[in-house]
């Protein structure tokens, strides 16, 4: 690959280029070096092969709830997390900028990549597999930034929970939800799909057999228990039926606000193939 000022550099791997290419980015991550090279191509309307649609539900315990009754595990990155760690408290007492600090420095850089390269790998999985299987993803439009707020408070008022909060945002940013729903958003306009985002609010507190909403009805993390009519599942699965249940209202009625139409409840159910045609 020819690069201005620096000539001809060998590259491994990669893809082959198709159509014009535009530019080229270099990146560095951890020890190795990238080039992304944009083109530019034409390339037919895609049709998906598929004509299925699913409802996701994002959390902690579970990565991702399938409205069919799938699911995906959390990401794992506590092996690396300890070991940097870890690798930190040593930093801690070296002299800094030392020889030794420098070691230390680049092992913990290298164990950060390593937690990335994780982390795309499994995001990247799953949303191919999504986005094959089915036309029409529905996934909750949340807002990652505000639910990863800091709960310290000021000095007149202050927080409540303030540890348990870090915790959870830690683990919330470390699932890359924000990553997975722009991964299965191009991926979706790649294959011809599509990706509906519905209000989050109260998916998991209303019952999808009589739409009783209650906070009592989910009994824990993982239980949900109508205290209405008995109806008995997991809370995440629960979550992605009421999440499908609005992608469909959201298609019968058009493009209106989504809180709009989560409080206006039309309970409309229908067929996702009538939907598609």
């Amino acid at each position: 690959m020819f690069l201005p000022k620096l000539g001809w550099v060998r590259i491994r791997g990669g893809r082959n280029i198709c159509g014009t290419a535009k530019n080229i980015t270099i990146s560095r991550g951890g020890k190795h070096w990238f080039a992304s090279v944009q083109v530019e191509q034409d390339i037919p309307e895609p049709t998906h092969p598929s004509t299925t649609m699913v409802g996701a539900d994002l959390g902690v315990k579970r990565l991702i709830t399938l409205s069919n009754g799938g699911f995906f595990e959390p990401i794992d990155t506590n092996k690396q997390t300890a070991k940097i760690k870890r690798l930190q408290k040593q930093l801690s007492r070296k002299k800094r900028y030392s020889e030794n600090w420098k070691k230390l420095n680049a092992k913990i850089t290298l164990l950060h990549s390593k937690i990335a390269n994780i982390r795309h790998d499994t995001l990247h999985k799953i949303s191919t597999q999504l986005s094959k299987n089915h036309a029409i993803i529905v996934l909750e439009d949340l807002k990652i930034k505000n639910m990863t707020k800091s709960s310290k408070g000021n000095a007149e008022q202050h927080g409540k929970m303030v540890k348990q909060k870090a915790g959870l945002n830690r683990v919330i940013l470390n699932q890359g939800w924000g990553m997975f729903k722009a991964m299965l958003t191009y991926k979706q306009a790649w294959h011809g799909g599509e990706v509906v985002l519905v209000d989050p609010k109260h998916t998991s507190q209303t019952c999808p057999e009589c739409d009783h909403k209650s906070p009592e009805n989910r009994v824990s993390q993982a239980r949900f228990l109508c205290k209405k009519c008995g109806y008995e599942n997991n809370a995440d699965h629960v979550g992605a039926l009421n999440i499908l249940a609005r992608g469909h209202r959201v298609l019968a009625c058009g493009e209106i606000g989504n809180s709009q139409l989560a409080e206006a409840g039309t309970g409309f159910e229908s067929d996702p193939k009538v939907l598609l045609v």
